[in-house]
């Protein structure tokens, strides 16, 4: 079983900057599993400005969907994976329904089972990088709220799977497990 390691944070907290130095630590090569999906201009000069603060020692492998077997065809493969991140991962599920609902709900948690099934068998390190979205306001509408409580039941699931937990707050990582 390989070491799984689970990190959290808000919104530019330095997370993801965090999970990019523990990955280098395994050694080149290493996979970006990207579940975020270039949708217009501002999310194409993210993307670049993540890919240019990465090093030769990454290859990208962009997966908005089905992160499971995209683990499963890199595992072996590499000396670390890094996703980034189960957040938007879990958006573009949500999005792939009209009219989301609790069915909508319980086919997403399952895809989430089956990724922390997927964790436990994998045999190269993996880093997963999410956001903490449940410490802010109630969310107005019906879609938000529903995001906002499929994050936090997948954040408790991934986080139950991994060897290591981290919160990473204002830059600064928190170990909580």
């Amino acid at each position: 079983m390989a070491r799984i390691i689970y990190i959290s944070g808000g919104t530019r907290s330095g997370k993801s900057t965090f999970a990019e130095k523990l990955a280098l630590e395994f050694g080149a090569p290493l996979c970006y599993l990207a579940t975020a999906q270039s949708l217009d201009s501002e999310m194409d000069e993210r993307i670049g400005k993540h890919q240019q603060r990465r090093g030769p020692e990454w290859q990208t492998v962009e997966e908005p969907l089905h992160l499971s077997r995209a683990l499963t065809c890199c595992d072996g493969a590499y000396h670390g994976i890094l996703v980034d991140c189960l957040t938007l991962w879990l958006s573009n599920l949500l999005l792939l329904d009209e009219n989301p609902g609790w069915e909508t709900e319980e086919r997403i948690l399952e895809e989430v089972r089956r990724l922390a099934d997927t964790l436990r068998d994998m045999t190269t390190p993996v880093i997963i990088v999410s956001n903490e979205v449940g410490m802010g306001i109630v969310p107005e509408h019906r879609l938000g709220r529903l995001f906002r409580d499929l994050a936090g039941q997948a954040n408790q699931m991934v986080a139950a799977a991994a060897d290591e937990a981290w919160l990473v707050a204002s830059g600064i990582p928190l170990r909580l497990k």
